[in-house]
């Protein structure tokens, strides 16, 4: 299998997928591209149709979205491992998975991934609502599996949540107690702590992704 992937300061959905497939410690090619670079589209072409990553080639098979990938992964070789045990759980996980997908506009645009920054930024009214959906999302699920994961063990939904946490972390977010605990449990994860040492090391910008002002520290 080979996964293309961006900056791993900026890419939050490169980490969703490359997330899932490093904490099940399934064995891949890993092939980062700069974002919005020539090199970035040109290489995707040989590829692909749709020229976003994360990207995932397996055998014949290219599958691109986040969300698709991490399906596929855990049809493919996880034997269902990905997805919580029982039905209810697997239900509730997939309804917050594709919120995470679909929603979160605001906070997403207004607080982009920056994993080497420490930002202070003017939040909109939507993102401020995005923040406490995020806060109620991880509060709920601290109650019934606390100092755990989403649904006590590591899921897909957890991947689609990790980047959430990293923003929180860049835009310095004051959560609720339990929402805290969440993501402390998050980014203890050693699996999670190699992509952010990765991502310390990056010195490409992408401008677009550099919103707020800067701490002192």
């Amino acid at each position: 299998m080979e996964l293309f992937i961006g900056n791993k300061n900026y890419s939050s959905w490169s980490l969703r997928a490359w997330y899932l497939m490093s904490k099940f410690e399934l064995e891949f090619d890993e092939s980062q591209l700069v974002l919005d670079t020539p090199h970035f589209y040109s290489e995707l072409k040989k590829h692909f149709t749709v020229l976003k990553v994360p990207a995932l080639i397996d055998g014949d098979l290219q599958v691109w979205d986040s969300l698709a990938i991490c399906e596929y992964i855990n049809d493919a070789y996880l034997s269902q491992a990905a997805w919580p045990k029982y039905v209810t759980q697997r239900a509730t996980a997939r309804a917050l998975s594709a919120e995470m997908h679909s929603g979160f506009i605001a906070l997403r645009r207004e607080m982009p991934m920056n994993i080497r920054a420490k930002r202070k930024i003017i939040l909109s009214d939507d993102a401020i609502k995005d923040i406490a959906r995020i806060d109620d999302i991880f509060s709920k699920q601290q109650v019934i599996y606390p100092n755990q994961w989403m649904f006590g063990d590591f899921s897909i939904v957890d991947a689609m949540y990790a980047p959430i946490v990293l923003r929180l972390k860049t835009y310095q977010i004051t959560l609720s107690k339990a929402a805290n605990s969440y993501c402390q449990h998050v980014l203890a994860c050693p699996v999670l702590q190699s992509w952010i040492t990765q991502a310390l090391q990056e010195t490409d910008i992408v401008d677009a992704d550099e919103a707020g002002v800067d701490l002192k520290i």
